[in-house]
């Protein structure tokens, strides 16, 4: 009788299950942050938001559509506490927001099959909520629960600015593309500002009168530099314009807190919004809905568009769910406007 043929690891096969060394053997279950690097590779943030210890976990896939099966990804290393916020910086940095207070930088090395701690820094007194990296690459900017908003330099591992201009816990903060001394920042203190630190006194409001609530996220257009997009906590979105912010363009686009934004790379970008309505939108320039999907069971916390691919938007959520969503386009198909593929751990 005939022996059966032994598995040969996978290479007629599906891909090997062949977790890196130093990564953690389970993710945990809340994903809190989803980005793409220029060549596909997908970087995630996971946090543990129940039980005594609140940890934390870095992993990347070179293969997103893996995501989040711990046994195919690229690089995984746990944290001491949980990711409220990550970012690429260059190729292979990735900036952490930590629920410690810590702002860390973390590095791929060994063929990037290692992910190894660069520096972590307490200079916040809080959570770190929300980080941002400048165009440049060496600088990046810090928001924290301890109402203080800080501007790092990556290399020198220092802060070159610490502002406290904010009454109440800053929500978010976000880079203006191309310009590294320009950000903006909004916290609970219903206040969203635009941050210049060349100036004397960096800080300026805005005052936007189409959104009556707690502003949550803010992000800048890609291509119009004075116009950045604001969510807040009743799911509002607005297209403001800093030079006349009360004719912003708004529209009741979530039930629910605006948790991130990402804008496509189309000629005419489409802008992808998040909430804690469980929810994920597309709008057009004119804020009109070209997508919506439900398939989120708990809040959504991470997008972010593909580089590989204008139609696809990934999302991440608290459901432990990374959801690659084809947006319809012109030239899409309508057969193909819903369609959606589920990768679940």
């Amino acid at each position: 009788m005939q022996e059966p043929e032994q598995p040969d690891g996978g290479s007629s096969g599906g891909p090997e299950w062949n977790i890196p060394p130093n990564a953690p053997a389970c993710m945990e279950r809340h994903l809190d942050g989803a980005h793409y690097r220029p060549d596909g590779a997908l970087l995630l943030g996971a946090s543990s938001l129940s039980g005594r210890c609140w940890v934390g976990s870095i992993w990347v896939f070179k293969d997103p559509e893996r995501a989040p099966n711990e046994g195919f990804c690229s690089a995984g290393v746990q944290t001491e506490a949980g990711i409220a916020d990550l970012k690429w910086v260059a190729d292979k940095g990735i900036l952490v927001a930590s629920d410690s207070g810590a702002v860390e930088l973390w590095e791929l090395d060994e063929n990037e099959t290692l992910i190894v701690n660069k520096f972590c820094k307490y200079e916040h007194d809080d959570i770190v909520t929300t980080v941002s990296v400048f165009t440049n690459a060496t600088q990046a900017v810090s928001g924290s629960k301890d109402f203080c908003v800080k501007v790092w330099d990556i290399p020198q591992q220092t802060v070159l600015h610490s502002y406290r201009a904010h009454s109440s816990p800053v929500t978010c903060v976000a880079s203006c593309p191309g310009k590294d001394t320009v950000f903006l920042s909004c916290a609970e203190d219903d206040r969203i500002l635009l941050w210049d630190t060349r100036c004397p006194k960096p800080a300026t409001r805005i005052v936007c009168s189409a959104s009556a609530y707690l502003p949550t996220s803010v992000m800048w257009h890609p291509q119009q530099s004075d116009t950045f997009v604001l969510g807040d906590e009743n799911g509002t979105v607005a297209l403001v314009d800093t030079k006349n912010p009360d004719s912003a363009l708004s529209s009741p686009v979530h039930s629910q807190t605006i948790t991130g934004f990402a804008f496509s790379t189309h000629s005419s970008p489409l802008l992808a919004s998040i909430s804690e309505d469980c929810s994920v939108a597309v709008l057009d320039s004119s804020l009109s809905e070209v997508f919506r999907s439900h398939s989120h069971r708990d809040f959504v916390r991470g997008l972010s568009w593909s580089p590989l691919n204008k139609a696809l938007l990934s999302t991440v959520g608290w459901d432990h769910q990374v959801l690659h969503h084809t947006v319809p386009t012109k030239t899409t198909e309508a057969a193909e406007s819903n369609s959606i593929l589920h990768f679940k751990g």
